[in-house]
């Protein structure tokens, strides 16, 4: 059994972008928490399939070359080779989670 408290979890970026909760040994997955305007950052990944569950607030899911509206209770599952990106609205954040499987932390390729 692995317990963690996400308050003891930081964001990438101080206050916003990904919180990992459980890195391996079978899965990644977190939380995302986009401020308005912010992004993930387009990326892909060769073998790892990435989810989003939206819990809260209205973005835009980049996926190759469509654009796709999420929102609270949006869930997309992207295969491998997808380029993706999250992006909140200038107006609103975008909370939610994710899960990549199966855990390969190397296998993400920044575009």
């Amino acid at each position: 059994m692995e317990y963690v408290r996400a308050d003891e979890k930081d964001f990438r970026h101080g206050d916003w972008g990904i919180k990992y909760l459980f890195r391996g040994p079978r899965v990644d997955w977190g939380i995302v928490y986009l401020k308005p305007g912010t992004s993930l950052g387009k990326h892909f990944h060769h073998q790892v399939e990435e989810t989003f569950y939206i819990l809260e607030g209205k973005g835009i899911l980049q996926v190759d070359e469509r654009e796709l509206t999420v929102e609270a209770g949006t869930a997309v599952r992207l295969e491998p080779g997808e380029k993706h990106d999250l992006l909140a609205s200038s107006e609103e954040a975008v909370r939610g989670i994710f899960i990549k499987v199966p855990y390969l932390p190397q296998d993400k390729v920044n575009c």
